[in-house]
């Protein structure tokens, strides 16, 4: 055996920070404010906690509590981008959806391009995402209301970002974001003039692309194993 050899230390011998004392000294002042510990058996174990060298010895003091045991919170991802990087969307639409006195409507299941301009003109104009394929983490509705109203709604678990205007209009678009990192980005962006524009999520709606990609690889798996 190579003497040099060095071997992992087990998670529970590595050398404990001022992190890993901090943590488990709040569940200790958790555990003595519900009652599970008296203040003599608080301070008992506050004193071996800030004399400890490892984890593991840090981990006997709170080894009788369901607080340790709980599974720790992941650290929150970082906020959707306020705007798409430059030239990542292309400059023409992929779609447009256009009324001029008169109404538009695209809803159910329907693909989502990168780019889908909205123009309402003495008219309404209703782009809803909710049911929609996304095949892109970023989608940009470029919006226009003179006179007009658009709106916009998409599902609850999407990141939804507004970057235009109002010129004696309303402009208002609800910023949220997705739990999932990975998630579609719907950019709202445009200027009502003497219009409203708005964008919001639907409750109760989450979006299935997802799903749908699943399903299809499932297809053509079994497609694949039928035609041998």
């Amino acid at each position: 055996m190579d003497l040099h050899q060095q071997t992992t230390p087990a998670p529970s011998d590595l050398r404990a920070s001022d992190a890993d004392r901090d943590r488990v000294a709040d569940i200790l002042r958790e555990a003595l404010a519900e009652g599970r510990l008296t203040a003599d058996e608080h301070a008992e174990r506050v004193e071996g906690v800030l004399s400890a060298k490892t984890v593991g010895e840090l981990d006997v003091f709170i080894r009788d509590l369901p607080a340790a045991h709980r599974p720790r919170t992941a650290p929150p991802h970082a906020p959707a981008p306020h705007r798409p990087p430059a030239g990542a969307i292309p400059l023409d639409p992929d779609d447009k959806v256009v009324a001029v006195l008169s109404a538009a409507v695209r809803k159910g299941r329907w693909r989502a391009g990168r780019r889908i301009h909205a123009y309402a003109i003495f008219g309404s104009v209703e782009i809803d995402l909710s049911e929609a394929l996304f095949d892109h983490q970023q989608v940009v509705i470029k919006a226009v209301s003179v006179f007009g109203n658009v709106e916009v709604r998409v599902p609850e678990n999407v990141s939804l970002r507004g970057l235009g205007g109002g010129v004696l209009g309303n402009f208002e678009v609800d910023t949220r974001d997705a739990d999932d990192p990975e998630a579609p980005i719907v950019y709202v962006d445009g200027w009502a003039v003497l219009g409203n524009i708005e964008g919001r999520p639907r409750r109760g709606k989450i979006v299935a692309d997802i799903l749908d990609r699943v399903q299809r690889s499932v297809d053509r798996s079994l497609r694949k194993h039928l035609d041998r």
